[in-house]
């Protein structure tokens, strides 16, 4: 027979003591739970593994992952399943809004896995949310958090904007050398152009964008990301720190102490955009209805100082 506890187990890398979290305990995190069953949606705070979900679930603020749960890419960091989806709920935009009424969300962030297989890469499912969020809660402000459209972003990303959400969001996730190995099935510059595309369309949509710290990145390539955003006209930067999902992800390169991530963040500030997000615990939903005011603040003083 053969000796199961002498297999080698993969080595598993110990987290700082910045990085620890507490398991989700709460009554609140309970409630969201069951509501997001209920309604039969997904979000990406269960099935990426969001270090945060305790303290956000407790606030009952939860990210909608729509489209499935199925992605039809592999990327070395996400932690999402990978396969052939399922068909596109019709029902999930009126659950959404459902969600969102019950929540009490006064903003709420939804964003989806790739969807290569659909003819519009699910750009009309967003519209879709979009609009049963603006019927149904209209004082909910929108953030949408989109895939690249690969082949299909001009036509997605004219359809989405005109739907009218209130902050755009396309993350470049990491530095272009880092694309080959941690994001293959994307391209660094064709997602910049879909972050133009939509200033483009509709300079008064805010755009964020958001990059992962840890995977081997050198900080003038951090730097040029930045550089490249702000030339995009991006407003809002984050940057968190990845974490393995599992032992078959990308590993961690380097745990980035909080300090550097202040050090970044200072930069970033320095170099013209309107909100940063910066620790290690930083996810593109973390917090985000807070920055989203803050950042609309920021915009508003800036129009004011220029009339001034």
């Amino acid at each position: 027979m053969n000796d199961l506890s002498a297999a080698p187990r993969p080595e598993r890398q110990r987290k700082p003591d910045w990085i620890r979290v507490k398991a989700p305990v709460s009554k609140g995190y309970h409630e969201t739970r069951t509501l997001m069953r209920e309604l039969n949606l997904n979000t990406v705070c269960e099935e990426a593994a969001c270090p945060n979900i305790g303290e956000c679930w407790t606030k009952k603020h939860a990210t909608v992952m729509i489209l499935g749960d199925v992605c039809t890419r592999a990327c070395a960091f996400c932690n999402v399943k990978t396969g052939m989806p399922r068909k596109v709920d019709p029902l999930e935009p009126e659950h959404v809004a459902v969600a969102a009424a019950r929540l009490g969300l006064e903003h709420i962030v939804v964003t989806s896995v790739d969807r290569d297989d659909l003819p519009d890469g699910g750009a009309g499912q967003f519209v879709k949310v979009i609009e049963a969020l603006r019927r149904n809660t209209p004082s909910t402000t929108i953030e949408i958090l989109t895939p690249d459209f690969r082949g299909k972003m001009r036509p997605a990303v004219e359809a989405i904007c005109a739907a009218g959400p209130d902050v755009y969001n396309h993350n470049l996730e990491t530095v272009p050398r880092l694309y080959p190995t941690i994001r293959p099935g994307a391209r660094y510059y064709a997602s910049l152009r879909l972050l133009e595309e939509v200033k483009r369309h509709d300079p008064m949509i805010f755009t964020k964008s958001g990059i992962m710290l840890g995977l081997g990145e050198e900080r003038l390539e951090v730097h040029q990301v930045m550089d490249d955003m702000r030339c995009a006209e991006v407003d809002f930067l984050t940057m968190g720190q990845y974490l393995q999902p599992t032992p078959k992800h990308a590993k961690v390169a380097d745990f980035v102490t909080p300090q550097v991530f202040d050090a970044y963040g200072a930069i970033a500030r320095a170099k013209g955009f309107l909100q940063v997000a910066s620790s290690p615990l930083t996810r593109s939903s973390y917090h985000a209805g807070d920055d989203f005011a803050q950042m609309k603040a920021a915009r508003e003083a800036k129009l004011a100082a220029r009339k001034a």
